[in-house]
C-alpha cells in the first residue's frame, strides 16, 4: 500500500543506507551520490533535493477478468460433450457397417453357395449322418450342414400337433423327413432338445435320429424354431397301438427296442468322446416312434436331463415336477423324490417303462383273439385328464397299478413282461428294475422266441 525510499550517504568517508516508506499514490525519492570505491557514479548532484524524483504508481485493480464456477463448468463440459458426441457417431457408424457386412456376407454366402457345395449331390441323409458322425465326435452334423438341410426341405403336410407346436412330413431331396415345429414361447425347449441330441455319442438306432436345428425366418416376419429328424410313417406307440394289434413277437420286437433305446440313455459312457447319462422326464406311449421294422425310437428329448459326472449333479436346475401327470412316478406325485441325485430320475423313468409294457400287452393278439381294447394307463381310475392330486390318491394313497390279466399267465412272454411291470412299480424306487437288466430279461425271451421258430 505504499513505496519505500532509499538514501545512501558518506558520512567520514562510511556508506550509510538510509530506506524510508511513504504511501501512495505519490513518492519522493532522493539520491546522493559522492565519490565513493564502492558506489558508481552515473549522474550527481551536490544540493538536497536535487535529484527529486516523483514516482505515480496506479491504485486502480488490475483489469484481469475472473471466471465464475458456472462459467468454468461451462468451458470444460462443451468441449468434453462434442468430443463424446463425435466419438459416439464414430462408433455407431463402424458398428452399422459391420453388420451390414456380416448380412451382406451371408446372404451372400447363401446365394453363391447352394446345398451341394457342402453336400454332394450322390449322398442320402443316412451316407451323410454315418459319414460325418462316425469320422467325427458323434454329436450330429456340423451347423452349416444342418442350416443347408433345414433350408432345402419342402414341407408337404402335417402329421400332428402337441404343447410344443405341429409336426410336419417334409422332402429333401426326395427323401421324407420330420419337421417339428416349435412356438416362440417354447424357444427354451427347442434349444435343450437340440443340445440333448447333439450328446457326443447319443446316436443309437433305438433312439430318434437327429439330422438338423434351425431358426427360420418366415417371410421376414417371425421365426420359425425347427427340429429335423428320421420320418417314421407308423407314428407314435400311442398311434400305433391304437390302430393295430400286435403278436407275441411283436411285443417282444417293441418291448426289447425301446429297452434298448432308454439303457442307451440312461447309460454313462466315461471317456475323451464319452457320454453322460440321461433321464427322460417324459417317457410314455406318445413319445416313442414305431419304425417300419417293427422296432422302436425314444423321441421328444426336451425335458431330459443330464448328469454332471466331475460334480455329481444334474445340469439343470428345473422344476422337477414335470412331464405327463398319468406317467409319473409316486415319488414326483407326493414330492419326495431326491432330485440331487440323479439316479432319482432314471428310477422315475423305469416306473413310466412298466406303464408302457402295460399299454403295449394289451394288444397282444394270439391266434387271432384281441385280449384286450387299447387303453391308457389308468384309464379305470382316473379321469381322462387327471390332476396331480387325482393321480397322487390313486398311486400313492391307495397304492393302485394296472390290471394284469389272469390269462396272461398263460403265455410264457406275457407272463414273464406281467412280472417285468411289477417289478418297474414298486413304490420303492432302490427296488426297480434297471433298463439294462430289463433289456436282458427281454432279450432272452427274444431268443425263447427263436428257438421255437
Amino acid at each position: 500500500d505504499g513505496a519505500c525510499r532509499t538514501s545512501v550517504m558518506l558520512t567520514n568517508g562510511k556508506e550509510e543506507v538510509i530506506k524510508s516508506c511513504v504511501s501512495l499514490p505519490e513518492l519522493n525519492a532522493q539520491v546522493f551520490c559522492h565519490s565513493s570505491n564502492n558506489v558508481t557514479k552515473i549522474e550527481c548532484c551536490f544540493t538536497d533535493f536535487c535529484n527529486n524524483i516523483t514516482l505515480r504508481l496506479s491504485t486502480g485493480k488490475n483489469n484481469i477478468k475472473i471466471w465464475g464456477p458456472v462459467q468454468l463448468t461451462a468451458i470444460i463440459a462443451v468441449p468434453v460433450c462434442l468430443l463424446s458426441l463425435a466419438l459416439m457417431v464414430t462408433v455407431f457408424t463402424c458398428h452399422g457397417r459391420q453388420r451390414a457386412n456380416t448380412k451382406a456376407k451371408k446372404h451372400s454366402l447363401e446365394e453363391v453357395l447352394p446345398d451341394h457345395t457342402f453336400i454332394s449331390s450322390g449322398k442320402s441323409l443316412k451316407d451323410l449322418i454315418c459319414d460325418l458322425t462316425t469320422s467325427g465326435s458323434g454329436s450330429g452334423l456340423p451347423l452349416l450342414v444342418q442350416r443347408t438341410i433345414a433350408r432345402t426341405i419342402v414341407l408337404q403336410e402335417i402329421v400332428g400337433k402337441g404343447r410344443f407346436g405341429e409336426v410336419w412330413r417334409g422332402k429333401w431331396r426326395g427323401e421324407d423327413v420330420a419337421v417339428k415345429i416349435f412356438s416362440t414361447r417354447d424357444e427354451r425347449s427347442w434349444f435343450r432338445e437340440a443340445e440333448i441330441y447333439q450328446t457326443v455319442m447319443l446316436r443309437n438306432e433305438n433312439i430318434l435320429g437327429f439330422i438338423a436345428a434351425d431358426n427360420k425366418v418366415d417371410n421376414g416376419t417371425w421365426t420359425q424354431l425347427w427340429l429335423v429328424s428320421d420320418y417314421h410313417e407308423h407314428g407314435s406307440l400311442f398311434d400305433y397301438l391304437n390302430r393295430y394289434t400286435v403278436t407275441l413277437d411283436g411285443v417282444i420286437k417293441l418291448s426289447l427296442s425301446i429297452a434298448s433305446g432308454l439303457a442307451h440313455l440312461h447309460m454313462e459312457i466315461v471317456g475323451t468322446q464319452g457320454k453322460p447319462a440321461i433321464a427322460h422326464r417324459d417317457f410314455k406311449s406318445k413319445n416313442i416312434l414305431v419304425k417300419s421294422n417293427g422296432t422302436c425310437a425314444i423321441a421328444d428329448l426336451g425335458l431330459a436331463v443330464k448328469h454332471d459326472l466331475e460334480t455329481n449333479t444334474v445340469d439343470i436346475p428345473l422344476n422337477h415336477r414335470v412331464g405327463t401327470k398319468r406317467y409319473m412316478a409316486p415319488e414326483i406325485l407326493d414330492d419326495t423324490i431326491n432330485t440331487s441325485i440323479f439316479e432319482s430320475f432314471k428310477r422315475a423313468d423305469i416306473y413310466s417303462l412298466g406303464l408302457v409294457y402295460w399299454e403295449i400287452a394289451r394288444r397282444c393278439s394270439i391266434e387271432g383273439s384281441i385280449h384286450e381294447e387299447y387303453q391308457l394307463p389308468y384309464y379305470d381310475l382316473v379321469p381322462s385328464d387327471p390332476s396331480v392330486e387325482d393321480m397322487r390318491k390313486t398311486v400313492c394313497e391307495q397304492k393302485l397299478r394296472p390290471n394284469i390279466p389272469n390269462q396272461w399267465q398263460s403265455y410264457e412272454t406275457l407272463r414273464v413282461m406281467g412280472k417285468v411291470m411289477c417289478e418297474c412299480w414298486y413304490a420303492n424306487s432302490a427296488a426297480r428294475l434297471t433298463a439294462l437288466r430289463i433289456k436282458k430279461t427281454v432279450s432272452q425271451l427274444s431268443t425263447q422266441e427263436d428257438m421255437k421258430i
